[in-house]
């Protein structure tokens, strides 16, 4: 039954794929070429007018330079022409080190705001005033008092990662039943034990599902954050592209953005996977 599910589901993907595709090679296909235009002109208008080109590239044209690309995924010819691969590095290692002090902070941070009432009660009103402001708004002051743009992107990818992060461990360990905290403190277990041996367990899928929901945003925020700063990632090559009018470029930016963005995203779906267990 389930492979029979897969098997059908693919097939419709590839067909849906096939149908863009297509709808796209059409739309992108050359229309009659201009015969009376000056040369001047012409010169001006480049192919778009003198040959019928349409400015959007096809999926072919895509594909070729796409292969470009990963035939020479980490080239290095200076600070504005890097390989594609080296771009997406710096972007990962970026949103790699934000979001790990975004855990070190969130999921300890959350335990004790689902365990305490007390502390829960103290910093909803910080957490409620600080979680709706935009990253990007956090930039001109980390741009200022860091005065560095690469920790500064971190340091966005921190603040939008915390959030979900915390909120999801702080209602998970406060949603743990009480039978099991009562089970556990009759059997005299310690705080410290009783969190790791009972509340952790139980509350390891909403943790999960908040790391996910992080890493999505962060993913999304670093591309933001990258046009502004300049220097080097994935969101500073589809801008440069875009200065140099390759909309080729662009679009490949944009796929392998949401390839790596579903790659994170199904990893850490993996993890969650194996730590839900039916009740």
């Amino acid at each position: 039954m389930t492979f029979s599910l897969r098997f059908r589901a693919a097939v419709v993907s590839i067909v849906l794929l096939a149908a863009f595709l297509g709808i796209w090679h059409l739309a992108t296909r050359p229309t009659a070429a201009a015969t009376n235009m000056s040369p001047e002109y012409a010169k001006l208008m480049g192919l778009t007018a003198t040959q019928g080109k349409s400015a959007m590239p096809g999926p072919l044209d895509v594909g070729a330079k796409l292969w470009e690309h990963l035939r020479q995924p980490f080239y290095d010819k200076g600070p504005n022409d890097k390989g594609l691969g080296i771009q997406l590095g710096y972007s990962i290692a970026r949103v790699g080190l934000g979001y790990l002090l975004a855990v070190m902070v969130a999921i300890p941070l959350g335990f004790l705001i689902g365990m305490s009432p007390l502390i829960s009660k103290a910093l909803d009103p910080f957490i409620q005033v600080l979680k709706p402001i935009s990253p990007l708004a956090w930039m001109p002051l980390a741009l200022y008092t860091i005065k560095d743009s690469s920790i500064s992107a971190i340091f966005v990818i921190f603040i939008c990662s915390v959030w979900p992060m915390l909120l999801n461990t702080a209602f998970g360990v406060a949603s743990v039943r009480k039978e099991w905290i009562n089970v556990a403190r009759t059997l005299e277990v310690g705080t410290v034990r009783r969190a790791f041996t009972v509340i952790l367990p139980a509350a390891a899928p909403t943790i999960l599902t908040g790391m996910r929901i992080s890493i999505g945003i962060a993913w999304l925020v670093i591309v933001a954050a990258e046009m502004l700063v300049g220097g080097t990632g994935i969101g500073y090559f589809v801008w440069n592209e875009w200065n140099n009018l390759s909309i080729t470029n662009v679009i490949i930016a944009i796929l392998m953005i949401g390839i790596v963005g579903m790659l994170l995203d199904q990893i850490l779906a993996r993890f969650t996977r194996m730590v839900t267990f039916p009740e």
